[in-house]
Protein backbone atom coordinates (compact mmCIF):
# COMPACT_ATOMS: atom_id res chain seq x y z
CA UNK A 1 0.00 0.00 0.00
CA UNK A 2 1.21 3.32 -0.66
CA UNK A 3 0.98 6.97 0.74
CA UNK A 4 1.58 9.26 -1.88
CA UNK A 5 2.46 12.99 -1.31
CA UNK A 6 0.97 12.99 2.75
CA UNK A 7 3.26 14.29 5.55
CA UNK A 8 5.44 11.48 7.09
CA UNK A 9 5.79 13.06 10.40
CA UNK A 10 9.47 13.72 11.78
CA UNK A 11 10.11 9.97 12.94
CA UNK A 12 12.49 9.87 9.72
CA UNK A 13 13.20 13.60 10.56
CA UNK A 14 12.83 14.91 6.60
CA UNK A 15 9.07 16.15 7.38
CA UNK A 16 9.56 19.49 5.01
CA UNK A 17 10.88 17.18 1.97
CA UNK A 18 8.66 17.66 -0.85
CA UNK A 19 7.94 15.05 -3.38
CA UNK A 20 8.15 12.00 -1.19
CA UNK A 21 6.15 8.64 -0.83
CA UNK A 22 5.89 6.22 1.38
CA UNK A 23 5.45 2.59 0.39
CA UNK A 24 4.51 -0.29 3.00
CA UNK A 25 5.07 -4.04 2.09
CA UNK A 26 4.14 -5.75 5.02
CA UNK A 27 6.25 -4.75 8.01
CA UNK A 28 8.80 -2.79 6.17
CA UNK A 29 8.69 0.59 4.91
CA UNK A 30 10.37 2.39 2.19
CA UNK A 31 10.58 6.27 2.11
CA UNK A 32 11.35 7.63 -1.13
CA UNK A 33 12.58 11.91 -0.91
CA UNK A 34 15.13 13.86 -2.73
CA UNK A 35 17.73 14.47 -0.57
CA UNK A 36 18.12 18.29 0.79
CA UNK A 37 20.91 17.93 3.87
CA UNK A 38 24.03 19.12 2.97
CA UNK A 39 26.41 16.55 3.61
CA UNK A 40 29.93 17.08 5.30
CA UNK A 41 31.71 14.15 3.72
CA UNK A 42 32.56 12.84 0.22
CA UNK A 43 29.77 10.72 -0.91
CA UNK A 44 29.86 8.09 -3.21
CA UNK A 45 28.32 9.27 -6.63
CA UNK A 46 26.33 5.90 -7.27
CA UNK A 47 25.19 4.72 -3.87
CA UNK A 48 26.00 5.85 -0.43
CA UNK A 49 24.64 3.69 2.69
CA UNK A 50 24.05 4.70 6.10
CA UNK A 51 22.65 4.36 9.85
CA UNK A 52 19.47 6.36 9.87
CA UNK A 53 18.44 9.24 12.04
CA UNK A 54 16.54 6.26 14.41
CA UNK A 55 17.79 3.06 15.64
CA UNK A 56 16.52 0.47 13.07
CA UNK A 57 16.88 2.60 10.01
CA UNK A 58 19.52 2.48 7.15
CA UNK A 59 19.71 5.11 4.84
CA UNK A 60 20.50 4.85 0.12
CA UNK A 61 21.21 7.65 -1.05
CA UNK A 62 21.02 7.31 -4.68
CA UNK A 63 22.76 9.02 -7.71
CA UNK A 64 23.44 11.76 -4.97
CA UNK A 65 19.71 13.03 -5.25
CA UNK A 66 17.30 10.43 -4.26
CA UNK A 67 17.38 9.25 -0.27
CA UNK A 68 15.73 6.00 0.71
CA UNK A 69 14.59 5.18 4.08
CA UNK A 70 14.55 1.83 4.77
CA UNK A 71 12.90 0.67 8.36
CA UNK A 72 9.98 -1.40 10.51
CA UNK A 73 6.33 -0.21 10.16
CA UNK A 74 5.35 1.44 13.29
Amino acid sequence: MAYLNQPVGSRFGVEYAPTSFLLRVGRREIFVCRDFRKRYYRVNPLIDCSAGVEAGHLELLLLRRWLVILSKAH
